[in-house]
């Protein structure tokens, strides 16, 4: 099935890297103030959500859904929840990461949901990409100039990494003490991150 791509409000600044991030087949679904970013990405939009607080509604040939203003979810998590009714189970997020820490924060979290839900998620943007990582292992190849784990639910412990500067064996980060910042893979190698039990954050950063 299509990947679908989920496009915030946020600020974009690289949009070249961005829409090399972009495969030809994804849904792309605009939330509200993300149509802002319509011109520059250079995509036909598959759905457009929002209540149009903070962007004028487009009125396009497109399946729009309007929603009230006052709601439980905010429009990204809605359009997720949405794209996860109609069968979707690969998620990439772009422009939801930026100067609003609480909306920064929120949807973050809409990576553990998808985890949750077992499908894939990825939030990437002008600098860094994050991912959930939970039963399987996770790899980060040495084009990344650092590597953090950064625990965002509770305590994980097993914690394992492998080929990087700084190597773990079964160890434990809460959220209390997150010194799992800034590892660097070793150059040539690939670094393997594997948990036992909990959750963590990756985020792995290009710049």
């Amino acid at each position: 099935m299509k990947r679908c791509v989920i496009v915030g409000g946020a600020d974009i600044n690289n949009y070249e890297y961005i829409r090399s991030r972009l495969c030809e087949d994804d849904f792309i679904v605009f939330c509200d103030s993300g149509l802002k970013h319509l011109g520059a990405l250079q995509v036909t939009p598959g759905l457009i959500v929002g209540d149009f607080d903070s962007h004028d509604n487009p009125h396009l040939d497109v399946e729009t859904i309007i929603l009230p203003c006052e709601k439980d979810d905010t429009d990204t998590v809605f359009a997720v929840k949405e794209a996860l009714k109609r069968g979707f189970d690969d998620f990439l997020l772009i422009g939801v990461v930026g100067a609003r820490l609480d909306h920064t924060l929120g949807n973050v979290s809409i990576l553990l949901m998808l985890d949750k839900a077992g499908k894939k998620g990825k939030i990437v943007d002008d600098y860094s990409e994050m991912e959930i990582v939970s039963s399987e292992q996770a790899y980060v190849d040495d084009s990344y100039a650092y590597f953090s784990l950064l625990n965002i639910t509770g305590t994980a412990k097993g914690i394992t990494i492998k080929n990087a500067k700084y190597p773990l064996d079964n160890a434990e980060i809460t959220c209390e003490y997150q010194y799992g910042i800034s590892n660097e893979v070793l150059i040539g190698h690939t670094a393997m991150i594997k948990i036992n039990e909990g959750r963590l954050l990756l985020v792995k950063v290009f710049v």
